[in-house]
């Protein structure tokens, strides 16, 4: 631990000046779209938080939580994506999970591929890192979770600045 004291108060006020930071990332016509889920504990339960990033600009794209892990919830993340996002032309990456099918129900083009689906996966790390310095589990309420994971993703990819990016913000390169 960092050996500081954070007060619930303190952590209410660095979310909301996050909040303060930007819109939710303009609608994005990518061409690469990798996807993948995470588990989380909220209090006493298991949830899965789902992500899909723009695998050349790395701007996060949509974040979203659900209480379980399957077809329909995937489906159901991607056609969220559909709606914000001019994905029609994209090319989903992603794991099995239940991903494939959903892509199909869908009609949306999608391969497996574990090598650049590394970007969620190091969104994922990082989220599991910020979240564990605080608690080893969410003591809120899932709509809590779910109005912090939408803050983080404009941090993401607003102010942020990305290493790979020439340190700009994704919101910038697209």
């Amino acid at each position: 631990m960092l050996d500081v004291d954070r007060s619930h108060q303190a952590i209410w006020q660095w979310k909301e000046r996050l909040a303060d930071s930007g819109s939710d990332p303009p609608t994005a016509k990518p061409s690469r779209i990798a996807v993948d889920e995470t588990a989380v504990k909220i209090g006493d339960e298991k949830c899965w938080v789902y992500a899909a990033i723009d695998v050349d600009s790395k701007l996060l794209l949509d974040i979203e939580i659900f209480g379980r892990r399957e077809v329909s919830p995937a489906a159901a993340f991607l056609h969220q994506l559909i709606e914000k996002h001019d994905v029609s032309d994209a090319e989903f990456q992603v794991d099995g999970g239940g991903y494939l099918t959903a892509l199909y129900r869908l009609g949306l083009s999608g391969q497996l591929e574990y090598r650049t689906r590394n970007y969620i996966e190091k969104r994922f790390q990082t989220l599991q890192i910020r979240t564990d310095r605080f608690h080893t589990t969410w003591v809120a309420s899932r709509r809590a979770v779910r109005d912090w994971l939408k803050t983080s993703k404009r941090y993401y990819n607003h102010p942020r600045p990305h290493q790979s990016l020439n340190n700009q913000p994704p919101v910038e390169v697209i």
